[in-house]
C-alpha cells in the first residue's frame, strides 16, 4: 500500500535495519485493498481494552503475518470495523469521518499486540500523525509495565502540514488518554495527533536537516512552531535514502532502453520512445518532466501562471499526477491549447513515472515546501536535472549549477514566485540549446550522486541509541 514517500521509507529502512542485524517488525493496518491479505496467516487474536468494564470499548482484532521481500516480518492489524474500506484515508477527495478513531485504535493495537505476543521492543518508531498517539500511550498506559516502560519512542515527521486534528470524542477507544487536556496536544477544542507525537516521543526527526530547521520557524512550522522549539534539543533531520533496486536506469525493468553514467548518450533513445508513446513529435527537443500529487505544496500554483509563456518556446512538457480537481482541469485546458508541446496524464502509473524520469532532460519540482522529496533523488540517478526551490530536502540534495558550476547537479530558485521560476526555466533552456557538452557533464555529475539507505540507516541507529539514553518520565 502506498500513497506517498512514507511508503518508500517504511519499506527501505526496515530492510536495511534487518540487514544490519536488528530485529524488526513493521506494523500497518490490514487494509482490505491489500492484495490477498486474507491469505496471510493469523498469528494472534486479541481484544483491545479487554480489561475494561465497558463492553463497547472491547475491540477484537487479529494480527496477520506477511513479509517484506521475504525478510522483514510485517504484522497487519486486521479489524474490519476500521480498515474494511475502499481506500486508505477517504473516498472522492473526502477523508473518512472517523480517521482519528481508526488510527488511535491502530496505534493502541500495535503496542497491545506486541506486549501480548511477547515482542518486547526497545524502540517504537512512529511515522506521521497517524501514529502520534503511540508515544503518548507508551508514556502513560505502559509507564509501569515491567518490559515496555524501558522502551523509548522515535517519531518521524514526513510532512508537518498533515497533523491529524480531530474531535476529542474520537479518542474514546483509548480510555487511558481520552481525558488528557494538555495545551501541548490540543488545537482549540480538538486533539492534534501530530502534537501528541512531538510532545511525548523521546526523539523527533524529520527527513532532511533543512526541513528540521524550517519546522522551528514561524513560516515553516505549519502552526506548530512553538511545539518544535520546545523540543529543539531532541529534533533532528536525516535525509531519506533511495531504493536504487527500484530506481536505477542501468537495471530498471520498466525501461526498454537502459543506460548508466558511461552510456548517458543512450538516454535520448528513451525520450524518442516516450515521445512516440505520448504522440509528441520525435526528436531531441528539450523535455521537462513532472510526476507529482496535484497540490499547492508541490508548486503547481507557481507553474500554471507561466506555463503559456514557457510553452511558446520549442519545448515539450510531460506531467503525470492526480489530486486537486481544479488544478487538473486547468492543466487539461492548457494541454488542449498546446497538444504538440504539453502532455498531461491525470493518473499515477508507475511504469509511466519511470519512463518520464528516464526520458526527460529536466525534472520540475518547484515545491512550496518539501520535507525530503524523493523524485529529485530519483531524477539525479537518471541524469534528469532537477529544477527545485530552495526548501527542505531539495536544497539538501541538489547542488545549484548557477552557484557551483563544477559540482552542479541541478537548478535552484529561491522565492515562491512564478516569474522567478520562469527565469530559471529559461536559463536551463539556454544551457540545453547552447552547450550540449556542458549538459552532458552535469548529467554525469548528477548520476554519480548517491543517497544510500546504508548511510541513512547508520544515522537512525544513532538516533535510537540516543533515545534509549533518555530517562524515564
Amino acid at each position: 500500500m502506498k500513497s506517498g514517500g512514507l511508503a518508500d521509507v517504511a519499506k527501505a529502512l526496515p530492510l536495511q535495519l534487518q540487514a544490519e542485524g536488528h530485529d524488526i517488525r513493521v506494523v500497518m493496518p490490514c487494509y482490505t485493498t491489500i492484495k490477498d491479505y486474507d491469505k496471510c496467516e493469523v498469528i494472534f487474536e486479541g481484544v483491545l481494552n479487554d480489561d475494561n468494564s465497558s463492553p463497547t470499548l472491547k475491540i477484537p482484532y487479529r494480527i496477520r503475518k506477511t513479509h517484506l521481500n521475504k525478510v522483514v516480518e510485517v504484522w497487519l492489524v486486521d479489524c474490519a470495523r476500521y480498515f474494511d474500506r475502499t481506500s486508505m484515508y477517504g473516498d472522492n477527495n473526502q477523508a473518512y469521518a472517523d480517521n482519528g478513531e481508526r488510527y488511535a485504535f491502530f496505534s493502541a493495537a500495535a503496542i497491545d499486540a506486541a506486549k501480548k505476543m511477547g515482542f518486547y521492543f526497545d524502540i517504537l518508531h512512529c511515522n506521521d500523525w497517524h501514529t502520534g498517539t503511540a508515544p503518548m500511550l507508551l508514556r502513560i498506559k505502559y509507564a509501569n509495565d515491567p518490559y515496555l516502560s524501558k522502551a523509548r519512542s522515535v517519531f518521524t515527521i514526513h510532512n508537518g502540514a498533515y497533523q491529524g486534528a480531530f474531535d476529542r470524542s474520537q479518542l474514546h477507544v483509548l480510555p487511558e488518554i481520552a481525558n488528557i487536556y494538555n495545551d501541548k496536544v490540543s488545537q482549540g477544542s480538538y486533539i492534534n495527533f501530530l502534537k501528541c507525537g512531538v510532545f511525548y516521543a523521546d526523539k523527533i526527526n524529520t527527513v532532511s536537516p533543512g526541513y528540521a530547521t524550517e519546522l522551528t520557524t514561524y513560516l515553516g512550522g505549519h502552526g506548530m512552531t512553538q511545539n518544535y522549539l520546545d523540543r529543539q534539543g531532541d529534533l533532528s533531520g536525516i535525509v531519506n535514502g533511495c531504493d536504487y533496486s527500484d530506481w536505477d536506469p542501468a537495471t530498471d525493468q520498466l525501461l526498454r532502453v537502459r543506460y548508466n553514467v558511461n552510456s548517458v548518450d543512450q538516454k535520448v533513445l528513451g525520450k524518442y520512445l516516450l515521445q512516440r508513446k505520448l504522440g509528441l513529435e520525435m526528436g531531441d527537443t528539450p523535455m521537462y518532466g513532472m510526476v507529482a500529487r496535484l497540490t499547492d505544496q508541490k508548486g503547481i500554483g507557481l507553474i500554471l501562471p507561466i506555463l503559456d509563456k514557457f510553452l511558446k518556446h520549442k519545448v515539450q512538457i510531460v506531467i503525470e499526477g492526480t489530486g486537486d480537481p481544479n488544478i487538473q482541469a486547468q492543466l487539461e485546458e492548457i494541454a488542449r491549447r498546446y497538444p504538440d508541446k504539453l502532455v498531461f496524464q491525470p493518473v499515477y502509473n508507475n511504469m509511466l513515472a519511470h519512463q518520464i524520469e528516464a526520458a526527460s532532460d529536466f525534472f520540475l519540482m518547484p515545491s512550496i515546501f518539501e520535507p525530503c522529496g524523493l523524485n529529485q533523488i530519483y531524477s539525479l540517478a537518471y541524469g534528469t536535472l532537477p529544477i527545485v526551490r530552495a526548501v527542505g530536502g531539495l536544497k539538501d540534495t541538489v547542488v545549484d549549477y548557477d552557484q557551483d558550476r563544477e559540482n552542479g547537479t541541478g537548478f535552484i530558485f529561491n522565492e515562491p514566485n512564478s516569474e522567478e521560476l520562469l527565469s530559471c526555466l529559461r536559463r536551463t533552456l539556454i544551457l540545453y540549446l547552447e552547450n550540449p557538452q556542458e549538459m552532458r557533464r552535469i548529467k554525469t555529475n548528477a548520476m554519480r550522486v548517491r543517497f544510500n539507505w546504508s548511510d541513512s540507516c547508520k544515522k537512525y541507529v544513532e538516533l535510537y541509541k540516543e533515545a534509549l539514553k533518555k530517562p524515564k518520565w
